[in-house]
């Protein structure tokens, strides 16, 4: 396994954090401000320069820009210019050898959580979902439009992924719910899922293997990972208790999911891939901005990680 760390595109301490343990490879997150072009090769070179100027190698990015991925999700008169820009990030990623993209199908409504305020050990707090607690939105949008848009994405970008040697690594819907209010979702189970990266057939179309959402979802991980091995392309390493309609995260040495017997499976299907930590507590002394991202919680989690790995 290749450990990463999801690091965003200003210095924080994440990365110095990140830095300190080891970690040598990045997922990265592209800027979302005027500053940054994706048609501007410039750019590009002068942010995986700071990156690697830091001393970590950028592997992955996620998620596929969000300016561009709405519009492809929801299929609307930008549809084809977001995808013409798709197309030429997966060309200058490849010139820097970044080959791995981490998308979603989730249309209007991306990763959701009802709550940052459930006490995990030690009264750190985690983020959690309840589909009691959950506030519909005027947002619409069916199961058949989606399925259609993503067909319609899918086949416009593998033979350019083919051509760039770009891995498109789906993620599942997180929650695993089919119906949010008025907006439906299709990457909700195996079935789906399998479905999804089998409308072309190619070897740079695959998964995010998210394993705590697979869990919720109700699959069976020792099922289903032997089975999907050849078709992850990137891990998020998380843990998490509950089902998909009420669940919260946990450390990731007390949730539902034996992480290091995960983990021997993993090695026993030959899956070896970039993995990063995901979706941390809240740990004393911390302040939170982005709920599930601090930086004491990935410091925790890189550390059990990496433990594992090397007990393997």
């Amino acid at each position: 396994m290749l450990i990463t760390d999801y690091l965003r595109s200003e210095h924080d301490l994440t990365w110095d954090y990140a830095k300190q343990c080891g970690v040598k490879h990045a997922v990265i997150r592209l800027p979302e401000d005027e500053c940054f072009d994706i048609c501007d090769f410039s750019h590009w070179k002068d942010l995986h320069k700071k990156y690697i100027d830091f001393g970590v190698k950028p592997v992955v990015i996620e998620p596929m820009p969000n300016c561009l991925h709405d519009h492809i999700k929801t299929g609307d008169n930008m549809r084809d210019e977001s995808i013409e820009k798709v197309i030429k990030m997966m060309e200058y990623m490849n010139e820097l050898d970044i080959h791995t993209i981490c998308f979603n199908w989730m249309a209007h409504i991306g990763w959701l959580r009802t709550t940052d305020k459930i006490e995990e050990r030690g009264k750190a707090l985690v983020t959690g979902f309840d589909i009691e607690d959950f506030n519909k939105t005027n947002y619409k949008i069916t199961e058949k439009e989606l399925w259609q848009n993503y067909e319609y994405f899918i086949k416009a970008v593998i033979p350019y992924a083919e051509k760039y040697n770009i891995k498109l690594a789906l993620h599942p819907d997180d929650p695993p719910i089919a119906k949010l209010g008025e907006v439906e979702r299709i990457m909700v189970n195996f079935d789906n899922i399998k479905r999804a990266i089998n409308i072309v057939v190619s070897d740079n179309l695959g998964v995010t293997f998210c394993q705590a959402t697979y869990l919720m979802m109700g699959e069976n991980l020792y099922d289903i990972i032997p089975e999907l091995s050849k078709k992850i392309f990137f891990i998020h390493f998380r843990n998490a208790k509950g089902n998909k309609f009420k669940f919260n995260e946990t450390f990731h040495d007390n949730g539902e999911i034996d992480m290091a017997d995960i983990m021997k499976l993993y090695k026993k299907c030959g899956v070896d891939v970039p993995i990063r930590v995901d979706h941390v507590p809240l740990m004393a002394g911390e302040n939170q901005e982005i709920a599930g991202y601090t930086a004491l919680g990935r410091l925790y989690a890189i550390g059990y990680l990496k433990g594992i790995l090397e007990s393997i």
